[in-house]
């Protein structure tokens, strides 16, 4: 199966052949290697509720760098601190780029995120998505949002836990001005493949199960650059992608 992509990302390939003579090269291979890794993943005969997409993960990355990775053919962009994001929205904002919040989402910050970002991943909470539901502005499409889960129960990693979930789901399914697409979820570090897998088929397992109470879900953010193999296998939508692309984070974040 093909990684699906955006209109201007069914160019991509273009975009990487042509970039090979520009100093813009090795990050352009370094998303080609992504996209080749996805479609690896990705079984040939996938029950996926969406096909994997790739979300660069550009918190601590410059405009300028945004700029190159959308010159190789990326179009979605993932932030996690809005007082970061918004001076790189603002200088980017000639470019048609999808711009995604995936971070901690603090209560006196969510109308940046309902009027300048097209998917909220990090919803953990219902006080949450009704300032989400009520600070988005009529004339924009609904807010694509995600319930973060903590898969794994981590007291350090925020989401809800899963015995929480389908109450959480149904009150946020029926807000105004969202659209409730699925689930994210960060597991617990691991080296194992299985461990891996057992936590994504969990984490699927709860979107199957809100599935069949009646909500229309179709997305599952899960998977970064050392797991996306194992999430993109039990159905990862969207695969969240940092270090693989730009390179690691200074110490500090």
């Amino acid at each position: 199966m093909n990684v699906t992509t955006t209109a201007n990302e069914g160019t991509a390939q273009t975009c990487l052949t042509q970039a090979t003579n520009t100093p813009e090269a090795s990050l352009c291979l370094r998303i080609r290697a992504i996209f080749q890794r996805v479609a690896k993943a990705t079984p040939p005969a996938s029950d996926a509720t969406r096909p994997p997409r790739i979300l660069a993960v550009s918190k601590t990355v410059s405009a300028e760098r945004i700029r190159q990775a959308y010159t190789c053919g990326q179009r979605a962009f993932g932030e996690s601190y809005v007082q970061e994001a918004r001076p790189k929205q603002e200088a980017l904002r000639d470019l048609a780029i999808e711009w995604h919040f995936i971070g901690p989402i603090q209560a006196n910050k969510t109308r940046p995120l309902a009027e300048h970002f097209a998917w909220v991943h990090s919803v953990d909470r219902l006080r949450i998505a009704e300032r989400l539901s009520q600070q988005r502005p009529v004339e924009l499409p609904p807010l694509n949002i995600c319930i973060q889960i903590n898969i794994d129960r981590e007291p350090s990693k925020s989401g809800v836990l899963p015995e929480e979930l389908p109450a959480l789901a149904h009150r946020v399914a029926v807000l105004p001005h969202l659209r409730l697409r699925g689930l994210m979820a960060i597991p617990r570090p691991s080296t194992n493949p299985d461990e891996q897998a057992d936590s994504f088929r969990r984490v699927r397992q709860l979107l199957d199960n809100l599935r069949s109470e009646g909500l229309a879900l179709d997305t599952l953010s899960m998977g970064m650059s050392d797991d996306l193999e194992a999430a993109v296998a039990q159905g990862a939508t969207w695969v969240r992608i940092g270090t693989a692309i730009f390179g690691a984070r200074p110490a500090s974040f």
